[in-house]
């Protein structure tokens, strides 16, 4: 079984997410995604609209989804690999190269983001966010 990783906050859910966790999961047989919790956002400086709690519950529900985990701080990525026997690190291409640490442990692949939508668009859309 080829094991697929992927990390998120997956606030304010869009089709942007949903390509990123479709194409994860045809990459292997088996998709976990790590979402920042509540408390971890807090310490990125950052704030979800909606919680930690309801942002799992969404990402269980969604068909490509097989496990959801709570993300805590920047240094478990690799406890995250080890600890899940993951084979392949997915992350959008607005990363590239953040996480090539990750390739002693796994493969790392960086997937082209879905145009012309993003989670700060629709904030900024909706007067939640200044660019």
């Amino acid at each position: 079984m080829k094991k697929v990783i992927t990390y998120g906050t997956f606030d304010l859910l869009h089709k942007g997410h949903v390509n990123l966790l479709k194409r994860a999961r045809e990459m292997g047989d088996h998709l976990t995604v790590v979402v920042s919790s509540d408390e971890f956002n807090a310490i990125k400086g950052k704030k979800a609209y909606t919680s930690f709690e309801d942002r799992k519950y969404i990402l269980e529900a969604i068909r490509y989804v097989d496990e959801v985990l709570p993300e805590n701080d920047w240094e478990q990525k690799i406890d995250d690999v080890k600890n899940n026997d993951i084979d392949l690190f997915v992350m959008g291409d607005d990363w590239t190269g953040k996480f090539d640490f990750l390739k002693d442990y796994c493969e790392v692949v960086y997937l082209p983001r879905t145009e012309g939508i993003s989670t700060t668009k629709i904030k900024t859309d909706l007067g939640m966010e200044t660019k």
